[in-house]
């Protein structure tokens, strides 16, 4: 383990005292991006909810440490989670057509979540908004932003989502399943922009999927999370070296040689960077 992670990871979780994490360990470094793959089933979305300190909400309990910026996350109060959660650490969530509110526009989710951490008025988020959606390949005009969230299509969706998490330029993103409700074309776009951001803003993201080719095709390190115990941590690279059953059997179910899915990372993305056809998604 390194001296300076920016995120370390302990922890234990159990629903009524039924284990569902089990003594899970790992790092996230500074501009790291770290896949954590799973089959369904295997703890996933308890260890987002961990991470974020929310599985109380959902009569959970997780105990050991989530340090980051020198303090354990865990021992915060309420209230001062908050103010971690969208300002030092952002969500991606999976669902991007559920996780949107369909009552209001996509104005109003940009303001709810600009004042959630941030004092200044609407002249600064217009200005933020300005830079941060032609980073994601959404218009900012007025009429886009009047749009509701059944007015636009499921890859804008999903773009509308990352320019959410990124909003108050977060050091860490978890991105929970981000491209699961997406056809191939536009998961390749937002695997593609998520790299693209990683590379220009140095912001570390634990990429959360069961898809291994995506894991592939963005990640630095790979992780496996197995019956709520991580079994497996190694660079991306090494995949083809990896010992545990269960990242084997991942690995022999890939369409193609590991090598051969990497070779996408190293494709110009302007093959897949359009903007005029990113926004029409």
């Amino acid at each position: 383990m390194s001296d300076n992670p920016l995120l370390r990871v302990e922890i234990q979780a159990d629903y009524a005292g039924k284990p569902v994490l089990r003594d899970i360990r790992f790092e996230l470094q500074h501009g790291e991006i770290l896949g954590l793959v799973g089959t369904s089933g295997a703890g996933k979305s308890t260890l987002v909810q961990s991470l974020l300190g929310l599985l109380p909400w959902r009569g959970g309990r997780v105990t050991g440490e989530v340090m980051m910026d020198g303090k354990n996350l865990l021992a915060l109060s309420e209230r001062d989670f908050r103010k971690v959660r969208g300002s030092r650490v952002g969500l991606i969530p999976q669902s991007p057509m559920t996780a949107l509110n369909g009552a209001i526009s996509l104005e109003a989710h940009f303001i709810e979540a600009w004042r959630a951490h941030q004092t200044s008025g609407r002249a600064a988020l217009r200005q933020r908004l300005g830079t941060l959606l032609a980073e994601v390949q959404l218009p900012s005009d007025p009429e886009f932003l009047r749009r509701r969230p059944s007015q636009i299509s499921v890859g804008q969706a999903q773009r509308v989502l990352i320019a959410l998490a990124l909003l108050h330029q977060p050091a860490l993103l978890i991105a929970d399943e981000p491209t699961s409700a997406l056809d191939p074309v536009t998961q390749a776009q937002v695997v593609d922009l998520l790299r693209r951001l990683n590379r220009q803003h140095g912001t570390s993201l634990l990429y959360i999927s069961h898809d291994l080719i995506s894991v592939l095709q963005l990640s630095d390190r790979i992780a496996v999370l197995d019956g709520g115990v991580i079994v497996e941590n190694l660079p991306v690279t090494q995949i083809g070296h990896a010992r545990h059953a269960t990242m084997r059997a991942l690995v022999d179910s890939l369409p193609a040689p590991p090598d051969v899915l990497m070779n996408y990372r190293n494709r110009s993305s302007m093959e897949l960077d359009a903007p005029a056809l990113c926004a029409s998604i």
